[in-house]
């Protein structure tokens, strides 16, 4: 059995789908590939991978209420070609979204669900997630608690404090996540087994006013460094040109 996990998320690096994929590539059997799918130079070489594939495995971000615009293209190429050369692979999609609901990823379900019956595919049904950014504060805290578990032990001695204490925070973060752990796991069984899923939504287990108190914290200092409400202001000045007709 062959599974293609496509990274759909436009970010080059540290995204939530990229990060979703990989935690469910974890879990599959068989031969596993991941593909990440960010310009239509792209294109050609994921739908090579897909035409042996048995699963094809789409994780991507909710974007206005839909799949991303560079999406878009992808998906009508690769019904021309799944048409011409009578694929029928299975096809699964992990949606992940900024709202607290998971729920909110449901016209992003139904559009996948149209291309795969205008395509021929089989769709296999998918899982959305909600507070899909928390993903990514969860693998950087876990990363942060490793380092200080790291420097403890030298500090200590090696003793076993440093271990107790990283595993109650490692525990306290995967309960923030276990939801989307939990239904993950059932979506990869069903892909290892060639299963319908169905269409389940989920989301991080924190209180919404909490959730939307660090996600306008992170967004602001996201936006700091890359743009965003602050856009322009910490990056270099490119000079103005002049055409001639000005400065004449």
């Amino acid at each position: 059995m062959k599974t293609v996990l496509i990274d759909c998320s436009p970010k080059k690096r540290m995204s939530a789908s990229g990060f979703i994929a990989s935690m469910t590539d974890v879990f599959l059997r068989g031969k596993r590939e991941k593909e990440k799918l960010r310009v239509p130079a792209d294109h050609a070489r994921i739908l090579e991978k897909v035409k042996d594939a048995d699963n094809a495995v789409f994780s991507m971000p909710l974007y206005v209420d839909g799949v991303p615009s560079h999406v878009l293209p992808f998906l009508k190429e690769a019904e021309e070609y799944c048409r011409e050369n009578g694929l029928h692979p299975n096809v699964y999609v992990i949606a992940n979204n900024g709202f607290i609901e998971g729920r909110q990823n449901e016209p992003l379900m139904r559009i996948m669900e149209n291309f795969c019956d205008r395509a021929g595919l089989i769709w296999k049904g998918g899982l959305g997630i909600g507070g899909g950014v928390m993903m990514n504060v969860m693998r950087i805290m876990i990363t942060v608690f490793f380092a200080l578990m790291l420097i403890s032990l030298v500090l200590s001695g090696f003793g076993t404090a440093p271990l107790i204490t990283f595993g109650q925070q490692l525990l306290s973060v995967l309960l923030l996540g276990c939801g989307i752990i939990a239904f993950d796991l059932r979506l990869a069984a069903c892909i290892n087994r060639g299963k319908s899923y169905g269409k389940h939504y989920t989301r991080i287990m924190v209180p919404s006013f909490v959730f939307i108190l660090f996600a306008d914290i992170f967004f602001t200092v996201l936006s700091v460094f890359q743009g965003g409400i602050f856009r322009g202001w910490l990056k270099a000045k490119k000079p103005e040109t002049v055409s001639r007709k000005q400065a004449e």
